[in-house]
This record gives C-alpha cells, sequence and structure tokens, in this order.
C-alpha cells in the first residue's frame, strides 16, 4: 500500500497571498522540509513530497531520504482572460522545473509538455478562485484537459463533494458537448472518467496527512503512478472548515516569531509560550516535554496567584494576562500545556475557544473606556481606544479570512453545481433558500421596535420560514424558537439612562453561527454593537445587509446630554453606519427625507412595512379596568403610553393637562411606561389627578387602551411610534406631532389630530378640541378602528418576507468566457 501527501509546503513557498501574512512580513510557510518529512512519516505516510509554489529547493533538501520525490504547484493562467491556476507535477527532475517554469504562463502549452514528458500531474484544488476569474465556464474547460483533480484537504468540503458529484454524472455525451462548445479536444482518453486524489496543502506542519492518497494496490512509486492513470486511487480526508485555515494562519505566523525573536528558549519555562508551541507547531512529543510542561504550569500558576494586579494599558499586556489566567482556569486548555496529545479538530477547536476568549476580555477592558471617552466627548481619548483596540483586529484577522474565504467557495461550488445540474433546479434552490438573520439589542424591551420583533418570530415560525432573530443579553431570558441569544462578553450602563445598557456582542461566536446556519441576508435593527457585529459578519461572509432605521439617536443624544458635540458625533456615526448598507428601511416618508436631507442616497431607502396585533388591541377590551384598578371614575381619560423621558416632552404635556384642568375638573391623566423623568413627573403632577401605571404587559395593557378616551402622544423624536397604532386599534382618536412618524401612522381629521411640535398652544387646542366635542371624539374612535383592521402582524410580516425575496436574488455562473480556439493533440 501507498500512501501520499501530495500537496504540502515547506518554507520555500515564500510569497503568501493572505494580507495578514504579509502585514507581518511573514512568508507562506514556514516548515523546514527536514520537519515536514519527519512528520509525513509520523503519520504514516509511505511515501514524502514537498510541493512549493514554483520552486523545488524544499524537495530537493529531502530528496536524499528514502521514498521522496520531487514536486511542485505550478501556477499557471488562461491565457485568454489571465484566469490563474495551480498545477501539482510529481516526480520531476531539475531539468523539467526549469522547462516547466517557461512555460507555465500558458496552461495549454504547460499541459502539452508534461504529456510529452510523461509526468504526472493534478488540478490542484480546481474550485478554488485564485485570482477571482475562475467560473463555471473555465471549470468545464479543466474537464476537458485534466484526469486526475485534487481533493483539497485545506478548502471548503464543499468544494470537494461539488466536485465528486459532477465528476459521477459525466458521459461521452457530456464531454463530446463541452469539446464542441469550447473548440478544445480532450487532453486524454476517456476524459469522462476522472481520478481523485487527496492534498493536505498544508502550510504550518499542523494539517500534514489530514487529507491525503492511499493506494491499495501499489507498492511503489512506478505502480502509483500507474494506479492515477487507471483510477485507483482513494483518497482519506478529515474535512476543514474556516477553522482550519485560521488555525494555520495562526501557526505559520507564529512560527516565524517563533524564529525571529528565537522564542524556543522560553518553550518549557514560559507557560505561555509553551502552549503556544503545542497549539500551533507540531513536534515530536517525549515524556520529558510533557513533565516540564506540567512543572511550568504549575510553577506560573502560583507566581501569577501572589503577583496578579490591576489590568495593564497595553494591547500585548492585556493579551498575556488575560490568556495567563485562562491558561490556569480552563481545563481544556490545560490539557494543551501539559503537553497532552489531541487530534486536529479538538486541537482547533479549543485554539478557538483561547482566541475567542482572550479577545473578548481584551475588547471589553477597551470598550468600557471608549463609551466613557465618548460620553464625556473626549475626542483625543475616543480615538487613542479606538486605536488600541484597533490592533485587536489584526489579531482576529485569520479567522475574519477563514470565514470569509469558505463563504465565498461554498458559493462558488454551488454556482457551479447549479451550472452542471440544471434539470435538478429544484434541489439547487433547496440549498439555496433565503434565511435571514435579523440583529437587534431590544429583543427583550417593552417598546414598539421589540414588540414588532417579536411578533415576526412568532409569524416565521408560523410560515415556517427560515428567520433567526439575533440577540445578545446577559441573561438568557427566552428558549424561544427562532431566537439566538449570545452571552455577552461586557455590558455598559448609560450614565444618563441606568435601564439601558450596551451589550458588547462575542463577535467571532456569532459570525461562527452565521456560517454553520448558511445565513445569505443580514438585517440589522440597530447601529449599536450587535449592528457593528451584523455589519462586520456580512462583510466577512459576503452576504448582502439591510439596516432599520427606527430610533433618532442623535435627537436622543442631544437631549439625554444637553451637548450638541455628542449630537454631531452620533449623527456622523449614524450617519456612516447607515451608509453601508445595501437597503435602508425606514418606518415613515418624514424619516426618509431625513436621511436623504443628511447625504443618504434615495435610492437606497424602503418604506418597511409594520403591523399591529388586531385582535389583542380591540375596542370590546373597554370594561370598568380604569375604575376597579386605579379608581379613576367619571373622567374623560388623556392616556401615554411609552417611555417616560424628555425627548417625549412629556412636560409639555404636563403643562398642558394643568391648564386643562383649571376649567375642566372631569379630566384625568394616565401615563403608561418608565424611565429617567419619572420621578420628576410624578413630583410635578403630584397634586394633579395623574395615574403613573409603569409598564404594563399583556390583557392590562389592552384594557388601559380600550377604556381610555384620548390618546395623546406629544413626541417628536419617534420614527414610527407603535403606540399610535395600537391606540388606534383600541378605538382611540390620537394626537401626535407633525414631526417624526407617527403622523403618517393615522389620517387627520378622520382618526386624529395633528398639532406642531413642541409647541403648547397647538397641543392645549387639539386637546381642547376633543374634550367639548365628545360626539367627534366617538367618530374619529370609530374610523381609528376601522383603519387599522387591514394592518395585522400577519399581513405585514408577509410583505417583509416578500421584500427579503425581492433581494434576494439565487447566485448565478458568470457570463461565458470566449473559447479560446485552441484545439490540444491527441
Amino acid at each position: 500500500m501507498v500512501r501520499i501527501d501530495f500537496h504540502v509546503h515547506s518554507m520555500y513557498s515564500k510569497r503568501p497571498s493572505a494580507w495578514f501574512l504579509k502585514k507581518i512580513g511573514c512568508p507562506e510557510s514556514f516548515t523546514e522540509p527536514l520537519h515536514l518529512y519527519r512528520i509525513a512519516k509520523n503519520r504514516r505516510m509511505t511515501h514524502v513530497t514537498i510541493a512549493d509554489h514554483n520552486c523545488i529547493d524544499g524537495a530537493l533538501e529531502i530528496a536524499h531520504l528514502p521514498n521522496t520525490f520531487i514536486s511542485e504547484e505550478i501556477t499557471t493562467y488562461f491565457p485568454e482572460d489571465g484566469c490563474k491556476l495551480h498545477v501539482l507535477a510529481f516526480n520531476i527532475n531539475e531539468n523539467q522545473h526549469t522547462e516547466i517554469q517557461q512555460l507555465r504562463s500558458n496552461i495549454f502549452e504547460l499541459l502539452v509538455y508534461l504529456q510529452q514528458e510523461a509526468i504526472p500531474h493534478a488540478l490542484a484544488h480546481p474550485l478554488y478562485k485564485v485570482n477571482e476569474r475562475l467560473t463555471a465556464e473555465h471549470v468545464e474547460k479543466l474537464i476537458l484537459l485534466f484526469k486526475v483533480f485534487e481533493l483539497n484537504g485545506a478548502r471548503s468540503d464543499e468544494m470537494n463533494n461539488c466536485l465528486e458529484e459532477i465528476f459521477s454524472e459525466l458521459t461521452p455525451e457530456h464531454l463530446e458537448r463541452l469539446a464542441n462548445k469550447h473548440n478544445i479536444e480532450p487532453f486524454h482518453t476517456e476524459p469522462w472518467r476522472k481520478t481523485l486524489i487527496g492534498g493536505s496543502d498544508d502550510h504550518s506542519s499542523l494539517n500534514i496527512a489530514r487529507t491525503y492518497t492511499e493506494i491499495d494496490q501499489a507498492d511503489s512509486l512506478a505502480q502509483a503512478w500507474e494506479a492515477l492513470d487507471s483510477g485507483q486511487t482513494q483518497v482519506m480526508r478529515r474535512p476543514a472548515d474556516p477553522h482550519t485555515l485560521a488555525h494555520n494562519l495562526y501557526g505559520i505566523a507564529y512560527q516565524f516569531y517563533r524564529s525571529k525573536f528565537d522564542l524556543e528558549r522560553y518553550v518549557n519555562k514560559d507557560d505561555l509560550i509553551t502552549f503556544l508551541d503545542l497549539s500551533l507547531r507540531s513536534g515530536v512529543v517525549t515524556e520529558d516535554s510533557r513533565f516540564m510542561s506540567r512543572l511550568s504550569l504549575l510553577w506560573h500558576h502560583r507566581r501569577r496567584k501572589k503577583a496578579r494586579s490591576r489590568m495593564p494599558e497595553s494591547l500585548m499586556g492585556m493579551l498575556r494576562q488575560e490568556s495567563n489566567r485562562m491558561l490556569a482556569d480552563n481545563p481544556q486548555l490545560k490539557q494543551i500545556a501539559q503537553n497532552k496529545a489531541l487530534g486536529f479538530h479538538s486541537l482547533e477547536r479549543n485554539w478557538f475557544d483561547f482566541v475567542n476568549q482572550a479577545s473578548s476580555r481584551v475588547l471589553y477592558h477597551f470598550a468600557n473606556p471608549l463609551m466613557e471617552h465618548l460620553s464625556g466627548a473626549n475626542v483625543f481619548d475616543i480615538f487613542q481606544t479606538i486605536g488600541s483596540a484597533g490592533g485587536l483586529y489584526t489579531l482576529l484577522a485569520p479567522y475574519f479570512i477563514g470565514f470569509s474565504l469558505f463563504s465565498r467557495d461554498r458559493q462558488f461550488a454551488c454556482e457551479v453545481k447549479e451550472h452542471f445540474k440544471k434539470t435538478q433546479l429544484n434541489q439547487y434552490r433547496q440549498d439555496q433558500k433565503l434565511s435571514v438573520a435579523h440583529f437587534t439589542d431590544t429583543f427583550y424591551e417593552v417598546n414598539g421596535v421589540a414588540l414588532s420583533l417579536q411578533q415576526q418570530v412568532k409569524m416565521a415560525v408560523r410560515n415556517n420560514k427560515d428567520f433567526t432573530l439575533i440577540t445578545c443579553r446577559d441573561d438568557d431570558s427566552s428558549s424561544q424558537r427562532g431566537v439566538k441569544n449570545f452571552k455577552p462578553i461586557g455590558v455598559y450602563e448609560l450614565p444618563e439612562y441606568p435601564e439601558q445598557k450596551l451589550f458588547y456582542p462575542p463577535l467571532l461566536e456569532i459570525l461562527e453561527y452565521c456560517y454553520k446556519h448558511r445565513i445569505n441576508q443580514v438585517h440589522s435593527a440597530t447601529p449599536g454593537p450587535i449592528g457593528l457585529a451584523a455589519l462586520a459578519i456580512s462583510r466577512i461572509l459576503k452576504i448582502p445587509i439591510y439596516g432599520t432605521y427606527h430610533t433618532s439617536l442623535p435627537q436622543y443624544a442631544q437631549i439625554l446630554t444637553g451637548d450638541h458635540i455628542i449630537e454631531d458625533l452620533v449623527w456622523k456615526f449614524t450617519l456612516w453606519y447607515y451608509d453601508q448598507m445595501d437597503l435602508i428601511y425606514v418606518p415613515s416618508s418624514s424619516t426618509a427625507d431625513e436621511l436623504v436631507e443628511k447625504g443618504i442616497s434615495e435610492s437606497k431607502i424602503r418604506l418597511f412595512p409594520r403591523g399591529i396585533d388586531v385582535e389583542r388591541f380591540h375596542p370590546a377590551k373597554r370594561n370598568g379596568y380604569l375604575k376597579s384598578q386605579h379608581q379613576i371614575n367619571n373622567a374623560t381619560t388623556l392616556l401615554y403610553v411609552g417611555r417616560v423621558s424628555k425627548e417625549k416632552n412629556l412636560h409639555l404635556l404636563a403643562e398642558v393637562f394643568k391648564d386643562l384642568y383649571k376649567s375642566n375638573q372631569a379630566i384625568h391623566l394616565l401615563l403608561v411606561g418608565d424611565g429617567p423623568y419619572l420621578a420628576e413627573m410624578k413630583d410635578q403632577m403630584a397634586d394633579m389627578p395623574c395615574t403613573f401605571t409603569g409598564y404594563l404587559r399583556g390583557e392590562d395593557l389592552s384594557m388601559v387602551y380600550a377604556s381610555s378616551d384620548i390618546f395623546v402622544f406629544p413626541s417628536t423624536t419617534d420614527t414610527f411610534g407603535n403606540v399610535v397604532l395600537e391606540a388606534q386599534a383600541s378605538g382611540l382618536p390620537v394626537i401626535v406631532t407633525d414631526q417624526g412618524g407617527p403622523h403618517e401612522n393615522m389620517v387627520l381629521g378622520e382618526t386624529g389630530l395633528i398639532v406642531r411640535g413642541d409647541d403648547k398652544t397647538s397641543l392645549q387646542i387639539a386637546i381642547q378640541t376633543l374634550l367639548e366635542d365628545s360626539d367627534r371624539m366617538r367618530k374619529m374612535g370609530n374610523a381609528a378602528r376601522r383603519y387599522m383592521e387591514d394592518r395585522s402582524f400577519e399581513t405585514a410580516f408577509t410583505q417583509t418576507w416578500e421584500i427579503y425575496h425581492e433581494q434576494h436574488t439565487p447566485v448565478h455562473t458568470q457570463p461565458m468566457i470566449v473559447n479560446s480556439g485552441i484545439v490540444a493533440p491527441n
């Protein structure tokens, strides 16, 4: 039996493609050829080769050792459009290498030479878009040109599965059609029969022989080459995923720094370096090294217990201190530090957990000072903190690269599958079904936005739609189907708004979740930390992102802080954030106009449907609730529902009510909700017929609405005003301002009145008008109910899903490439 990992790189592959490695000046691989040979043999490979990029120096270094042969990975191109490809050539000599390098600029000339010299060769990672030019049309040509294809151990296994599926269905008729289409004669006899080989494509020594080729009927290299020609090979593989690629990139970088800074001298003396060495470098494990690792861990753990102090200010200092704490406290990481052998998957999983936890802890230490500087408008400190925390991006970059590339590979595999399986589109469409992740930080709050989102989840489950509500909260208070809550890495409480908290989301965990669940559209309901995570994930996975602008954050910031500098900063951030969206959904035309006026392109903006539970909020629920629960008797009740805060203009409502009460003793003000202005307003209204209920939910809220008489909403900052819909559905006339979105959700003169924003006199006249005309008040209430009856949550969700579908265009193959006109020899 012959076992060969046909695709392994050594330190002679020097030109990295990943920007992360370029940034730190690191080569593409840092594995010494002899080290590579020993690892491959230790992992039961019978023969060893090295396939560096356009170079055989690494293979020559081990050519004197038993059971080796010289290989290289050749970079070549389609001459007509510059599409770059990689070809593996095996069992070559130095003269052949020289000739290959002279011919490699043209794939047709290269393949003619390889055939003439009877050099075994294979197309490496056939569906990997090396320079983004590869299309399904190119794949058709490659099927004509190659007999042997590699199942690559470093790329997405979906690409490998796609190849196997395509090759299993090739027929002579299919190949004849392709040959006529591209005017290329197949380079091999029986071109519909393909041979598959396996190669790990390892660059870090961590995954050597993770994927390899096994040939049962061969005992020598000569027999192995015959098996390649006859197709008698078997690929043994452990599928890779984004964690695999990221782990390799970390490994290459660590090995580079290990050599550059002579870190080997700290191995078995410093537990963090020991942990890194065992996690990011393959080596021979001995009992002595196990003993030294355990002794080091014990010694440093005791030292840290005595020397723990406050968190250092530098990024690297924070990382080191947090990493040491994790190594001491995490049993799984201890296994690595104690030199216990782990499999490929366990090592990658533990490394992901280590990076995720360490970066999360450090980010938390940066995030809170950033928020403190922001609330104090310390601009220079803000940028200093952002600059320091920005270093984390580079540290996390391998995972961003891994998930991005694997997402792209998955997408292209689907394109190729569609191209080759046009008769099985139903299966294809099932693979590419619409899957939406809606990011929010208000799902558990008591407001109109949260209520709408909660109803969206219910409607999605009821209608069997692939819709996931992603949120972040420190207590997982819901196991509701369709909701995924992530535990935050930290929490920041706003000084001006104690009940409002900012939760810092675990970016890597959410990224992993979205990749695994094949999310193909992201919708952000917030520009906060969870919204920034949504934006990052959409960019990394290369999927569209839409945003809902439903809160006037800059205006809130100005009202809460009284600082126009803060308002300006929030405006700049808000506009930057929403300008990153592919589409922006707004609740009202006035909100759209405001964003356009601020510079957002009108072409990006769409009105977003919002619904109401017309059964829950219903005039039939008018009963004696106010009398029995709040002792409100024989009075016309003015109702406000919402956050009790300054930006809602409740001080105007309080002043107006006092003036009205002087001439009309038969009125009562009822406020439902809570907020930072509550205590002050209670003092202000202490001698007035005014009731504060606090938050109400369920039937209590429904009965309060239906049992009241006039709904008054003086806010000028609400972009929608869900409570205005609830009030009208309950049969109440509404009074709203001419600023924001609420006035677009009622009919002037029919379901209510509109007053000038921030205008006490206008508000007072409107309320007085309805108080003096009970018949008009009743007719408006009836009209309001009729107006709401066609705005159910079911209708709104159906409209929303239709909008998603309009944006969800199944992937298609690239435009056809003009054929080369080259006819290959037999």
